[in-house]
């Protein structure tokens, strides 16, 4: 029993300092988030996106959809589409192709901090997202606009209601310190996990199944367990891990950097997947599409990022530690 209580005790402690230095970042950006949506801000960054949307075949108002779904999340751009599409519903490929604009790139302010934190630079994980979405939304586009296929209505079975997010400042709040809290339970959780799996060799075994693909992106052994976390529960989780293993050095810079942006371009394969479901979108775009895209991105990167020079590596892709 005492072994017990002192490996839960120092997996309190581990979670403690992984989500002090997680809600550093995300505290300060859900306050600024929330003072651009009550002053009714983000609709100005919708209008760049307008004839990106023209690009993709979808409406000009999906702009708004994205925009709201950058800066924010998956669930406020949900929202955001809901009130859209009562008189013009889209097709189950236009859903399909907005829907992997937001799996690719989302809560830029928030993941792409905690990517900073990490070692790997802002700036270039905010482009690779973005240009990540709006490349694998256009190849979609291409083919279901060349095959025909999808091109019935979109089944959204996500609903809102008219008064949502129409409540006072106080009830934001706790629905954050709700969040919050539930982000604290999974990453004691996972640490739970990650140690039992170590003590059973069950990480060694991850490790050597998942090696050719991951030598194929970069991404070395000891960031391999902590990537898979990312790509099923998504970037908040494993970048969270990815901190505390950055900063007691457990793990390079090329690590680091590899892990996080295949994670940026392909995360939370489970829950966003059916988020966007939930709106229409088709597992051939928003799964199987958003995998291969990711590995054969990650392959590119790989070997354009081999080519660079250490100081450009340093100025522009990750921190000199």
């Amino acid at each position: 029993m005492a072994k017990l209580f002192t490996t839960l005790k120092a997996i309190f402690h581990e979670t403690v300092d992984a989500c002090l230095q997680l809600f550093k970042i995300m505290i300060p950006v859900l306050v600024l988030v929330k003072i651009l949506q009550e002053f009714g801000l983000i609709k100005y960054l919708a209008w760049p996106l307008e004839p990106v949307m023209g690009v993709l075949g979808l409406p000009a108002e999906m702009g708004l959809v994205w925009a709201t779904t950058l800066i924010n999340n998956i669930y406020t751009g949900m929202i955001v589409l809901a009130s859209f599409t009562g008189d013009a519903p889209l097709t189950s490929a236009q859903a399909t192709v907005l829907g992997v604009l937001m799996l690719v790139a989302h809560g830029l302010p928030v993941e792409t901090a905690i990517a900073d934190r990490s070692g790997a630079r802002f700036l270039f994980q905010c482009c690779v997202r973005m240009a990540g979405a709006f490349v694998l939304a256009w190849l979609l586009h291409l083919i279901y606009s060349a095959t025909g296929t999808l091109s019935g209505p979109a089944v959204m079975l996500f609903k809102t209601d008219p008064t949502a997010g129409t409540g006072s400042i106080a009830a934001w709040a706790l629905g954050q310190v709700r969040n919050l809290a539930s982000i604290f339970c999974i990453i004691f959780t996972l640490i739970t996990i990650m140690r039992v799996l170590r003590a059973v060799g069950a990480i060694d075994l991850m490790n050597r199944v998942l090696r050719p693909v991951l030598d194929l992106i970069g991404i070395g052994p000891k960031a391999s367990a902590i990537t898979v976390i990312g790509l099923t529960m998504g970037l908040s989780y494993g970048g969270g891990l990815i901190i505390g293993e950055a900063r007691n050095g457990a793990l390079s810079r090329e690590d680091v950097f590899y892990s996080l942006t295949f994670m940026g371009l392909c995360h939370s394969l489970i829950e966003d997947t059916l988020l966007i479901i939930l709106i229409g979108g088709h597992l051939s775009g928003v799964l199987w599409g958003r995998l291969l895209f990711a590995v054969l991105a990650m392959a590119a990167i790989v070997q354009i990022v081999r080519h660079v020079p250490e100081r450009v590596r340093t100025a522009y892709l990750w921190a000199d530690k």
